[in-house]
């Protein structure tokens, strides 16, 4: 059916808008600074958007802030705005659910298994999950959502909100300022966003790492305190 058939073409447009967003600017003008708010407000701020771009389009917002599509003053003002802003609605969202969101079923949009995840990383972790998470597609849209739930003060919360975003911002859109217009670059874009991807992961990993060698070295610590009781 035709409106099927238009749905799906929306669905796929919002889904590789990063890909459209040069011919956007052509047609919207300034109207597109509002379309990225918007994006990176509901990519953070709803549990149940968290398929929307945000890594691999921030990249792109540079390279064309780089060629003067976008004023990079301007463009990381309206992202970081964005971020902090919808991050903040997500913690609000989870304090005002509370635990209760671990009796939602599974559906569509939300997953027993992303929900459960986070929680796990954001009590190994703390705080600074907040942070880390921001490089972490899906993970970053429950962290804030997982903080309100554990009723995270306020206060503590924004510090690491406002760190996480600034970094965020501000490294992805200015390595795609500085390298996404390189021939290599473009050419190879989507390997380019993969690898992207890829490293938003090493920070977990690496904390991954580090705490099983803590957790190595208790085990080592208690068989040896076992061995000396026996003894």
């Amino acid at each position: 059916m035709a409106w099927e058939d238009n749905t799906l073409e929306l669905v796929d447009f919002v889904l590789h808008i990063d890909s459209h967003l040069a011919e956007i600017v052509q047609d919207y003008g300034q109207w597109t600074y509002l379309l990225i708010f918007l994006i990176i407000f509901s990519e953070t701020g709803f549990v149940v958007t968290p398929f929307l771009p945000g890594d691999s389009l921030l990249f792109v917002i540079g390279s064309l802030a780089a060629n003067g599509v976008f004023s990079l003053e301007l463009v990381c003002i309206t992202l970081l705005v964005a971020a902090v802003g919808g991050n903040t609605l997500n913690y609000y969202i989870g304090r005002y659910i509370g635990r209760k969101a671990f009796d939602i079923k599974n559906s569509r949009f939300i997953k027993q298994e992303h929900l459960l995840r986070t929680e796990a990383f954001y009590q190994r972790y703390g705080g600074i999950t907040i942070v880390i998470s921001r490089f972490m597609p899906i993970i970053r849209t429950f962290a804030p959502f997982v903080a309100g739930i554990g009723r995270m003060s306020f206060s503590r919360f924004m510090s690491f909100n406002l760190l996480g975003g600034m970094l965020w911002v501000l490294l992805l859109v200015y390595g795609g300022y500085f390298f996404g217009n390189i021939p290599l670059v473009k050419d190879n874009f989507g390997l380019v966003m993969i690898i992207i991807i890829g490293v938003s992961f090493i920070p977990a990993l690496m904390g991954l790492l580090r705490h099983g060698a803590r957790d190595r070295l208790r085990q080592a610590d208690r068989k040896k305190m076992a061995a000396e009781v026996q003894r």
